[in-house]
């Protein structure tokens, strides 16, 4: 609030200027991160509160932003109610995760033929604080989906030059790894090592949902089921099911069907396990070791990757949080600084903002 004054007048009116917002927290997309470590102890972020305005109808500064640098397939979900913000998937894309409270308006904008003098101004929004979970999920083409053992890291292991960790035991894969898959004519796909999945998974059996939601970020599902198995078309239905219990969208990802270890099969045995497969889904035999069927996989997955229609059918879905099962540290709460000379901005906030009535009179 502020009244001109100057030598030649000594009563010139109304002339405060408005306030400026305050400052967002944006998020940006940083292609040269990988993970999130650089936020472990980074837990509280504070932007700058806007500048008052002032007189002869200055407005006041906006708050100065702050950006944090994530890295691709980082999504940011609300930690209150489960739902997601925004997902960041391209470099320098922007998003802001917490937005600054508006400034108030000054007494200038409150003048009128029967209130030549306003002595009051609108105060500005108060800060805004919000709870933001960051979470960052596999970017990737190809997802490897199949039961404990059933091939995934060896094959990433021989069509890329990623190194995954290969034993016989299950669980083995305790991490989401990347592999670059090169293809002909200098062309490459990007294939994921998802951790095992059990009967149960979406439950949180075995690793459960700590990797289940990688499987949201890729465009394609490579289902992988050993030449062993008593029932392949059996053990692909379970992990088809786990799939669509823990998210029913993940019904319109295209699947392809990968018959691992089969270099022990003959033509004979093949044609007969090829008659009692899953109806309406693409498939192929291969050894990873033996090398046998991968140039033929490596055809499928870059035809399925292409194919005319695929992004029309693709869609990236995001399955919102149950927040009542997360557990948040006390040390978490954070005291804004405020000045002690400072009137409370929440209590002005009330009487002046949101009062509509009040606003109406004034006017």
């Amino acid at each position: 609030m502020h009244l001109h004054r100057d030598k030649r007048s000594a009563k010139g009116g109304p002339d405060g200027g408005n306030g400026g917002r305050g400052g967002h927290v944006i998020l940006k997309g940083n292609r040269n991160y990988w993970t999130l470590i650089h936020l472990k102890f980074q837990r509280h972020v504070y932007a700058e509160d806007g500048e008052s305005g002032s007189g002869n109808l200055c407005t006041g500064a906006d708050g100065k932003d702050v950006i944090i640098d994530v890295p691709l397939g980082t999504v940011a979900r609300d930690a209150d109610t489960g739902e997601t913000i925004c997902e960041i998937t391209k470099d320098e894309e922007l998003c802001v995760a917490v937005k600054g409270g508006r400034g108030g308006l000054g007494n200038w904008n409150f003048r009128s033929a029967t209130n030549q003098t306003p002595r009051y101004a609108q105060p500005g929004e108060p800060r805004v604080e919000r709870n933001v979970i960051l979470e960052l999920k596999v970017l990737a083409d190809v997802g490897l989906v199949g039961f404990p053992n059933a091939g995934k890291s060896t094959l990433l292991s021989v069509v890329s030059a990623a190194k995954p960790e290969i034993a016989n035991y299950p669980f083995t894969t305790l991490v989401p790894n990347l592999g670059i898959v090169n293809y002909r004519d200098n062309r490459s796909f990007v294939m994921a090592d998802i951790p095992g999945i059990i009967e149960g998974a979406h439950l949180g059996k075995g690793l459960g949902l700590r990797f289940l939601r990688h499987i949201e970020r890729n465009s394609l599902l490579l289902f992988m089921v050993p030449a062993e198995a008593d029932d392949i078309k059996k053990e692909y239905e379970i992990l088809h099911n786990e799939l669509v219990k823990y998210n029913p969208e993940l019904l319109d990802k295209r699947r392809v069907l990968a018959i691992t270890k089969s270099d022990m099969l003959d033509e004979e045995l093949i044609e007969a396990l090829s008659q009692d497969l899953p109806e309406g889904i693409p498939y192929v035999f291969i050894s990873s070791i033996k090398g046998l069927g991968i140039v033929e996989l490596k055809d499928l997955l870059w035809k399925e990757l292409n194919k005319e229609n695929f992004h029309e059918a693709e869609r990236i879905v995001h399955k919102n949080i149950d927040v009542s099962t997360l557990e948040f540290e006390d040390d978490d709460e954070y005291i804004f600084p405020v000045d002690e000379d400072e009137d409370d901005p929440d209590e002005e906030y009330e009487e002046y903002w949101d009062d509509d009535e009040d606003e109406d009179t004034r006017k």
